[in-house]
């Protein structure tokens, strides 16, 4: 840990010493977390999940969520280059080379992710959201097969009537415009943006155009029905990794060509994503005790990939449903909630491979179809004694199935259908008092490969990857100290078998192998503060947060080719990170946030034969409001890599000629203005 974060911590330790309470600001553990309408307060959760509330939110560009996922312990959001996001929970991006994979991620009712367990989450303008749930590790009684975690983001629940525009560094520009409002039994909003940027290295600009519009309609006192409509029109160009020699070199360039295959800037590398997504969800209550819920929900997604070494055209539909009945009692000392459910998704995929001529699909390389069937049956009970002990138990049946068909250069089909799974959990914890609880958790987790890693970039059907799977076990202690500090401790054990590893050909093209076990230890804290009144007409008020994590992640009985990576760190999962938070807020009227982001040296691939070093960010944004009678003007400015450091802001793990890193942009800002009608 460098001079520089040792003195960040100790003045924040200073702050603390010399501030009083101020009683009009939560923490973490007032708040009711949503766990998909299995509500819960936090401090007495039996679950392992972080939240995030406006205070992380705000802080953001408003361009993404990257640095409020970074503040959660255990979770970690990569931006390889604009619109290019990973999303991990635990270590989950091992197999994820680009977008979500292993990670459930619901939106509202509705679920982002598909039959066969990926997610586009780069779809969604970050602003919609407000609030994040993200649950870590194993949650198979409520959300199916995961061994990461699951994501709920709630979309916004306020009235409004807003505009706003921002740019800044890289010819960046956003203009977006926000309608929410009741209308009788209605709550009604319309979204739309438009975003570009040419962005700090070359042939990675981003342009996305997003709509959104969302009803919630109240047609009893304890029933309600949503409906859902989005669309994205997304395209980022996509520069590659690049070798240590080539960062050092010019940290801006493109993957450079070979003698044998061209460059990416030639190739014009990028993703291009159309996706329109609509879903009806209805919850209605028979009585006090027994209610019913649905949800419906249909995409269509048009994607192609400019690659180096191939065009490929992918066009998806995808299906799904989830209902459960749900009965709940409250006796004297005593509550029992029981859920009773079903969720299944379909998709089918139809790839189509070419060759590529800068940027432009020629000759046919390979066409295929597959089609993935996945489902689950889930029963959970939840209970509560003499408002100290809280029980949930939970257990599900997961199926999964698909069907594949070649076309070129040969015809010829097959199925293959896994074995049904059933995944367990239980959680327990206990009030011992004076704001402290202790809680425990026992859950096994599944994952099958998606169709990005059995049918991967390098063209072949992949059916000997098996999913992988494990138990994870964990222990947590959360304590409210008085009104005035909020501190959790976590410790867990994941043993994982058949890890599904990323690995790369000669070519740059991904393809995926069940690397025997990994054990996963680590632990896992917050400590938080309430806002803070310092009593002074200068600087008035602080509130602070800090998390981390110290991870023991190693393969077990993992050899590849002769190759014995057995004890070696985990690929790509830096060993300590360390996250600040820091609200200021001066003259009443400016509020400045303080983002900080240390994370320990990296390993680059399995061998550990090459290992990024540490890296320390800092950001800083401030926010000027300005009042008037008819509107609310919200002046920011944002600064990004406030240090000027040289990192990656996210890995080509195990990447062939060891083209492993994508340089982050240097010191940079956006300047925005947001107005909201009255």
């Amino acid at each position: 840990m460098n001079v520089r974060l040792f003195s960040f911590f100790s003045l924040i330790s200073c702050f603390f010493l010399s501030a009083q309470v101020k009683d009009s600001a939560s923490l973490i553990s007032e708040v009711s977390i949503d766990a998909y309408r299995k509500p819960a307060q936090f401090i007495t959760s039996t679950k392992s999940v972080s939240v995030a509330g406006s205070d992380f939110l705000e802080q953001n560009t408003p361009d993404r969520l990257l640095e409020s996922v970074n503040l959660l312990p255990g979770s970690k959001m990569e931006e390889r280059s604009p619109g290019s996001y990973r999303l991990s929970v635990r270590g989950s991006t091992l197999r994820s080379p680009f977008g979500v994979r292993n990670v459930k991620v619901y939106l509202d009712d509705f679920t982002l992710t598909d039959a066969t367990g990926n997610t586009y989450l780069n779809i969604i303008d970050p602003e919609i959201i407000s609030e994040m749930e993200i649950y870590k590790g194993p949650e198979g009684g409520d959300f199916g097969a995961a061994t990461g975690g699951t994501a709920l983001l709630k979309t916004n629940n306020r009235e409004m009537k807003s505009f706003g525009l921002s740019g800044g560094s890289y010819e960046h520009f956003k203009g977006k415009f926000h309608y929410a409002e009741n209308l009788k039994n209605h709550f009604f909003q319309a979204y739309s943006s438009y975003e570009t940027t040419d962005s700090y290295r070359t042939q990675a600009a981003l342009e996305r155009k997003f709509v959104f519009l969302n009803d919630l309609f109240t047609y009893s006192e304890n029933s309600q029905m949503q409906m859902m409509l989005l669309f994205t029109d997304l395209h980022y160009e996509t520069p590659g990794g690049l070798t240590f020699e080539q960062m050092k070199a010019d940290p801006r360039q493109a993957r450079p060509g070979t003698r044998t295959l061209p460059s990416a800037e030639e190739q014009k590398a990028g993703i291009y994503n159309k996706t329109v997504f609509a879903g009806l969800s209805n919850f209605f209550s028979f009585d006090e005790n027994f209610s019913h819920f649905m949800a419906v929900q249909g995409s269509y997604t048009d994607f192609r990939n400019s690659f180096i070494t191939n065009y490929e055209k992918r066009f998806e539909n995808n299906f799904a449903v989830r209902t459960h009945f749900n009965f709940e009692k409250n006796f004297e000392k005593s509550y029992y909630q029981t859920r009773l459910g079903f969720e299944g998704a379909s998709s089918k995929g139809i790839i189509r491979n070419f060759d590529n001529n800068s940027g432009n699909p020629t000759n046919p390389q390979n066409f295929d179809d597959i089609s993935t069937k996945s489902s689950f049956f889930f029963l959970s009970q939840k209970a509560e004694y003499g408002g100290r002990l809280f029980i949930d138990i939970s257990g599900s049946l997961n199926l999964m199935n698909y069907r594949w068909e070649s076309i070129l250069p040969q015809q010829e089909n097959g199925a293959r259908k896994f074995r049904n799974d059933f995944l367990p959990g239980f959680g327990i914890s206990y009030l011992l008092g004076n704001g402290s609880t202790i809680r425990g958790k026992l859950s096994k987790g599944n994952s099958a490969p998606t169709t990005e890693e059995i049918r991967s970039s390098a063209q072949e059907i992949n059916t000997g990857l098996n999913p992988e799977y494990g138990w994870n076990t964990e222990l947590g202690l959360r304590k409210q100290w008085g009104n005035f500090l909020f501190t959790e401790v976590s410790l867990f054990d994941f043993q994982l078998k058949n890890a599904i590893v990323r690995r790369e050909n000669e070519n740059g093209e991904e393809y995926f192998v069940n690397a025997g076990e990994t054990v996963q230890r680590g632990i896992e804290f917050i400590v938080e503060s309430r806002k803070l009144d310092l009593r002074s007409p200068i600087f008035n008020s602080v509130k602070l947060y800090f998390s981390g994590n110290f991870y023991d992640f190693t393969f077990k009985n993992y050899v590849k080719a002769g190759a014995d990576f057995s004890g070696n760190r985990l690929t790509g999962v830096p060993s300590v990170s360390l996250q600040s938070l820091v609200n200021l807020e001066f003259f009443n009227k400016l509020y400045v946030d303080f983002t900080h982001f240390y994370n320990a040296s990296t390993p680059m691939n399995d061998s550990n034969t090459v290992i990024d070093k540490p890296s320390f960010i800092g950001n800083v944004s401030f926010n000027y409001p300005v009042k008037s009678f008819r509107f609310d003007v919200d002046f920011k400015l944002s600064i990004q890599n406030l240090y000027n450091t040289t990192y990656s802001l996210g890995y080509d793990i195990n990447a062939f000629g060891n083209r492993f890193y994508n340089p982050a942009a240097k010191r940079n800002f956006t300047l925005g203005i947001h107005v909201h009608l009255k």
